[in-house]
């Protein structure tokens, strides 16, 4: 049993070994430095230019992706975008990490809350700058309402009407 297990343990070496002979190039995850990105990529990532290079690979592979789908936004979607990513360079990597959180609970949510978050986002939109200017010096005052595992509910990307609490999704059976 443990010379068969030897055999096709070595097959699968020998396979390896001629399947990526040495010195052949082996795909790279790795993504471009911010000097080898072409100058239109630069342009619509310059608020991350300082950060880029510091950025793990599979990062910089989700923002090419998104580079790629720029230009087909409308005017005002470019200028929603670049207002997100600098926003997104001004968060500690502790807001980053909380705000990925609150992201991946949002996505877990009930249909249900989910619209009931939108609805009241809609109307927050809606509110003249200066009440909404009221409503963020406000909840700068108070303190933040708590979502499962102990984060904060408040992001500094975009703020919310009034803090939501979302709890984690029940795990499914198999």
């Amino acid at each position: 049993m443990a010379r068969a297990f030897l055999s096709i343990a070595a097959a699968v070496a020998l396979l390896v070994a001629l399947t990526f002979p040495v010195g052949a190039a082996v795909p790279s995850l790795k993504q471009p430095k911010w000097v080898e990105l072409s100058p239109q990529q630069r342009e619509i990532l310059a608020p991350l230019s300082l950060e880029w290079d510091k950025l793990e690979s599979y990062r910089r592979k989700k923002w090419l992706g998104i580079v790629r789908h720029y230009p087909a936004l409308s005017p005002p979607e470019q200028q929603r975008m670049q207002r997100r990513m600098q926003a997104w360079v001004k968060l500690t990597p502790e807001e980053r990490t909380q705000v990925r959180e609150q992201f991946k609970n949002l996505k877990q949510a009930p249909p249900e809350l989910r619209q009931e978050i939108n609805k009241k986002w809609q109307e927050y939109e809606e509110l003249p700058e200066a009440e909404k200017e009221r409503l963020k010096q406000s909840a700068k005052r108070k303190p933040q309402s708590k979502i499962a595992g102990g984060k904060s509910a408040a992001t500094t990307l975009a703020p919310a009407p009034a803090p939501i609490t979302v709890a984690p999704a029940a795990p499914t059976q198999q």
